[in-house]
């Protein structure tokens, strides 16, 4: 059968034959600045597109994790509760913590929000060179993976917060309040944040492969610089001097770890101080926080974008 000579025109979403795809191997300099250079508009329409992919992504993360476990998804429920056991052992007979109501619900409001962060930014850093055979032989969006990451380890702790805020219902000692309702926005918050974390890092991590194991002592070193056992009033017995006038510590602490104003958002709207009731958030700090985890979210993906025309090449 002699050959045709109509080209069959290229499928949606692939390169056309003879043409160097997104993140293939031989993209031209031409290829990556038209990559770079496409609206942002353009970006997130394609990413639309594969928001399929993206939940399949998490309800595979999610089986992988549950497979041959007997409670599977229970587990996500069971944890909260085995946590508040060991906290309650820990930190209410052995290490009690100063005046604190409830020590165990003060410590567990905080250490949920930090291990979806954590196991995300894990997991996230090697969401593209672990998965390099697919990238090099199937075009689509490669944010999608980091993301898929983030998403799966959000609904992890969202499995988990119903079970926290049964416990503060049942906790005497912390009112149930309307605050609550905040939380939303703050996990919003959250996820920005940690989503654009995860992308730098992820892209990171293509050029240099250590990235993922200097993270692991970093983010060691983040946890106990993070008011999770403590309130971030503990820094104000530090001071730093700015133009001659006196800074407190916590205000310090709360610009540059943004996990710290997180927490912090937390456990004021969830329980409150080792003092007082929940209340509602300061609008200002909440703002401040927000506006962080919006330039690190644009300044993550940015960056992943940038580069990420030349992922197949270097995976």
């Amino acid at each position: 059968m002699s050959e045709s000579s109509t080209a069959a025109p290229p499928l949606p979403g692939r390169p056309e034959p003879g043409s160097a795809g997104p993140g293939s191997r031989g993209t031209g300099p031409a290829v990556s600045v038209a990559g770079r250079e496409r609206r942002l508009a353009e970006r997130l329409a394609e990413l639309w597109r594969y928001r399929h992919l993206v939940g399949n992504l998490v309800v595979r993360d999610l089986k992988v994790r549950y497979k041959n476990s007997v409670l599977g998804f229970f587990w996500s429920l069971v944890n909260p509760l085995l946590m508040m056991a060991v906290l309650s052992l820990v930190f209410g007979f052995i290490f009690p913590i100063g005046e604190a109501r409830a020590p165990h619900l003060f410590i567990l409001v905080a250490i949920l929000p930090w291990n979806w962060f954590n196991a995300a930014v894990a997991g996230g850093i090697t969401s593209i060179t672990n998965n390099a055979p697919l990238i090099n032989k199937v075009y689509f969006p490669r944010e999608v993976l980091p993301i898929g990451v983030v998403l799966s380890e959000l609904v992890n702790f969202l499995f988990a917060l119903p079970v926290l805020l049964a416990i503060v219902a049942l906790t005497p000692s912390v009112d149930f309040t309307r605050h609550m309702l905040w939380l939303p926005l703050i996990i919003l918050i959250q996820g920005a944040f940690t989503l654009g974390f995860v992308l730098f890092l992820a892209t990171a991590n293509v050029y240099y492969r250590d990235t993922h194991m200097i993270m692991d002592v970093v983010l060691l070193a983040w946890f106990f610089l993070t008011p999770i056992f403590y309130e971030g009033s503990m820094y104000d017995r530090y001071t730093l001097s700015i133009g001659g006038q006196a800074v407190p510590g916590s205000r310090i602490a709360f610009i540059v770890n943004p996990l710290a104003s997180l927490i912090a958002n937390y456990r004021v709207v969830i329980y409150g101080s080792m003092q007082g009731p929940p209340s509602a958030p300061d609008l200002l700090f909440l703002g401040r926080t927000a506006l962080t985890a919006l330039v690190v979210l644009v300044g993550g993906y940015w960056v992943f974008h940038r580069y990420s025309g030349q992922f197949g090449e270097e995976v």
